[in-house]
C-alpha cells in the first residue's frame, strides 16, 4: 500500500471515528445477517436429506417454519444494517459540507481571486456525495464481502474440500482483474471530477455575467464554449462507463462459472455417494451466495476511486491554512475605539512580485478627521484600504489603531471597529432591508432607514413598489451602480463602526451626491476617522486632508487650498478634472 493510500485510510477512519458506534452496530449486523445466511443453506441441506426418509409432511414442515422465521430475521437485520450504515455516510457528508463551509470562511479574499469557484463549489458538493458513498454503500459492499468469504468458504471446505477449491479456483483471476482495472478507474474519476469542476465554473461565471452576454451578443459563443466542456464531460464519462462496464460483466461471468465447475464436477460425487444431495445443493447455495458480493466488487471499486478521488480534493481544502489569522495571544480593543490610525514604514509587495505596491508608508490620521486619498491608476490606493482590515497581511509593526498593532489585535476586534466599502458594492439576493442591516440585522426600521438618509438613497428606496422589502435579485442586479453603491453605504453606516473606509465607493454617484454625503460624514458629535478614496477631486477637496500618492508612496500631504496652489501632481489632477467638467 502506498504513502498516499495509507493517508487516505487514516482520513477515513478519521471521519468514521465520530460514529464509530453506530457503524459498528451496522457491520455487526451484516454479521449477524451473513451467519444467518450461512445456516439457513445448512437447513435446507439437512432438511432434503431427510425428505428421503421423511414419511409424514409435518416432519418437513417444521424445516420451511424455521427457514421461513430465520429468513425474515436476516431480511430485518439487513434492513437495520443498511440504514445504520448508510446513516452514517449521511452524517460525515453534513460534518465535511459544514467543515469545508467553515474554511471557506476563514479564508482570504485572495485565496478566492487564486482558485475557480467553481471547482471549489464542485469539491463541496460532488466531491462529499462521492464520499457519502464510499462510506455507505462501499463500506457495506466491502464488510458483506468479507464476512461473506469469512464464514462461506470454511463451511464449504468442510462439506468438501477438492469441490470448494475448484469453484473458488477463478476467484484469484477475479482478483487480478480488479487490480489491474483499480489505477485506470482512479485515472478516469479524476477526470470526470476536473470536468465537472470546468463546467460548474462556467455555468457560474455565466450566470454571472449574464447581462454581459446579452450587451455583446455572445450567446452563440457561449453556447460553444459550453457545448465543449460539455462534450469533454461526455468523454471522460463514457470512458469510465466503458471501462465499469468491461470489469462488471467479466467478474460476474468469472463469479457464475465457478457454480458452472461445482455442476460439471459434483455430479461424481453423487454417483460415487461421496456427497449427498442435501450437501450438493448446499454446496450450489452457498457459491451462489459468493456470486453477489463478488460482482459487486466492480461497483465497490469505482465506490472507492471515486472516494480516493475525493479525500485528496477535498482535503486540499481543509488543510490550506489561511495566511491571515488571530495572533498566537490576540489583544482586543477596549470598549471605546477612538480611530487613531499610524502608519510606520508601511511596505507591502504581493506574492510572486518584485515590485512594492506600497513603499515607506508613513502617516498619522487623527480621530474623527475625514483623509481623502487621490491620485492615478495603480498608486496604491486600494492596497492601503485593504490593508486596514488585514485583507491583506502586512509584517508587524508597521501598521498601529489606537496604538494597537493591527497584526496582534483579533480580527474579529479590528474588523468591528472598522466599516469598508469596496470598490464593487456586493449585494445579497435579498431585500434592500436585510442587504442594509447585514452587519446588525437586530436593528430597528427607523435605524436602518436613518443610515439610507446619511447614504442619499432612502428617497429613492421609497419609490420602488416594495420600498425597503424590494428584492435587488443577483449581486443587485435590479438597482443602478450609484443605487448599489450607496447601498452598500448605509449598510457600513448602520453598523456605525469608528473608522469608515470608503473605497473609491461613490464612482457611480454624481460630484455633488459624493461631496454631500462626505459633508454629512464630517459633521455630529459623533464624527467618524473617514478615508475617502477617490478619483472625484471635487468631492475629495472637501476633505480635512488629502493623501495624494504615486507608484505606492504618499507624495503629497496637506488640504484642498494647500495642493491646489502648489505645483505637483494634485495640482495637475485638479486641473484635469475642472478640464473635463467644462468639455462635459
Amino acid at each position: 500500500m502506498t504513502q498516499s493510500s495509507q493517508l487516505q485510510l487514516q482520513k477515513l477512519a478519521s471521519y468514521l471515528s465520530p460514529h464509530w458506534r453506530r457503524s459498528s452496530l451496522g457491520i455487526f449486523s451484516l454479521l449477524i445477517v451473513n451467519s444467518l445466511g450461512i445456516y439457513i443453506p445448512k437447513l435446507i441441506s439437512q432438511a432434503i436429506d431427510d425428505l428421503e426418509v421423511a414419511t409424514k409432511f409435518s416432519e418437513f414442515l417444521h424445516y420451511v417454519l424455521i427457514i421461513v422465521i430465520f429468513a425474515s430475521i436476516m431480511w430485518i437485520i439487513r434492513i437495520l444494517s443498511r440504514i445504520l450504515i448508510f446513516g452514517v455516510g449521511r452524517q460525515v457528508e453534513f460534518y465535511l459540507k459544514q467543515k469545508i463551509f467553515n474554511r471557506f470562511l476563514k479564508l482570504e479574499p485572495s485565496y478566492f481571486s487564486n482558485n475557480r469557484i467553481g471547482d471549489l463549489i464542485n469539491r463541496a458538493t460532488s466531491d462529499v456525495d462521492n464520499i457519502r458513498r464510499l462510506l455507505g454503500f462501499a463500506v457495506l459492499s466491502i464488510f458483506n464481502t468479507i464476512f461473506a468469504y469469512g464464514l462461506t468458504i470454511p463451511v464449504m471446505l468442510s462439506i468438501n474440500v477438492r469441490l470448494t477449491l475448484l469453484a473458488i479456483s477463478v476467484y484469484p483471476i477475479m482478483l487480478m482483474l480488479v487490480k489491474i482495472f483499480s489505477n485506470k478507474l482512479q485515472y478516469q474519476q479524476l477526470a470526470v471530477q476536473e470536468e465537472l469542476s470546468n463546467i460548474s465554473d462556467l455555468i457560474q461565471e455565466d450566470m454571472n455575467g449574464i447581462s454581459l452576454i446579452k450587451i455583446y451578443a455572445q450567446e452563440e459563443n457561449e453556447k460553444r464554449a459550453f457545448s465543449e466542456y460539455n462534450q469533454r464531460l461526455l468523454d471522460v464519462n463514457l470512458d469510465l462507463a466503458r471501462t465499469r462496464n468491461i470489469l462488471l460483466p467479466l467478474l460476474i461471468g468469472l463469479a457464475s462459472s465457478s457454480l458452472l465447475i461445482l455442476l460439471l464436477n459434483g455430479s461424481d460425487y453423487l454417483e460415487t455417494g461421496e456427497l449427498t444431495v442435501g450437501n450438493f445443493v448446499a454446496l450450489i447455495l452457498y457459491v451462489e451466495r459468493l456470486v453477489f458480493p463478488t460482482a459487486l466488487l466492480g461497483f465497490t471499486i469505482t465506490a472507492y476511486q471515486r472516494g480516493k478521488v475525493s479525500i485528496e480534493r477535498i482535503e486540499a481544502i481543509l488543510t490550506v491554512e489561511p495566511k491571515i489569522k488571530d495572533h498566537e495571544l490576540p489583544l482586543v480593543f477596549p470598549q471605546v475605539v477612538k480611530g487613531w490610525i499610524k502608519s510606520q514604514g508601511l511596505t507591502y509587495i504581493y506574492p510572486g512580485s518584485k515590485t512594492p505596491t506600497l513603499e515607506n508608508i508613513n502617516f498619522l490620521i487623527k480621530p474623527g478627521e475625514t483623509i481623502a486619498i487621490v491620485g492615478p491608476i495603480n498608486a496604491g490606493k486600494s492596497t492601503l484600504a485593504n490593508i486596514l482590515p488585514r485583507l491583506l497581511n502586512i509584517d508587524v509593526g508597521q501598521l498601529f489603531i489606537d496604538g494597537y498593532d493591527v497584526t496582534q489585535l483579533k480580527l474579529e476586534s479590528l474588523r468591528k471597529a472598522i466599516a469598508y466599502v469596496p470598490q464593487e458594492s456586493f449585494l445579497f439576493s435579498t431585500t434592500i432591508k436585510n442587504n442594509i442591516c447585514y452587519g446588525d440585522p437586530l436593528k430597528e426600521q427607523e435605524e436602518i432607514e436613518f443610515a439610507a438618509r446619511q447614504a442619499q438613497v432612502h428617497t429613492e428606496i421609497l419609490n420602488f413598489p416594495q420600498q425597503y422589502e424590494t428584492i435587488v435579485g443577483q449581486r443587485g442586479i435590479t438597482l443602478s451602480g450609484g443605487q448599489r453603491q450607496r447601498t452598500a453605504l448605509a449598510r457600513a453606516l448602520l453598523v456605525d463602526a469608528p473608522i469608515l473606509i470608503l473605497d473609491d465607493a461613490l464612482s457611480s454617484v454624481d460630484n455633488q451626491t459624493a461631496t454631500n454625503i462626505l459633508q454629512n460624514l464630517s459633521t455630529g458629535t459623533k464624527k467618524k476617522t473617514v478615508i475617502f478614496i477617490s478619483h472625484q477631486i471635487s468631492a475629495a477637496a472637501t476633505a480635512d486632508r488629502i493623501f495624494v500618492m504615486d507608484k505606492g508612496k504618499i507624495i503629497q500631504v496637506g488640504n484642498h487650498a494647500e495642493l491646489v496652489d502648489k505645483p505637483g501632481l494634485y495640482q495637475l489632477l485638479w486641473e484635469q478634472q475642472k478640464l473635463k467638467q467644462l468639455l462635459e
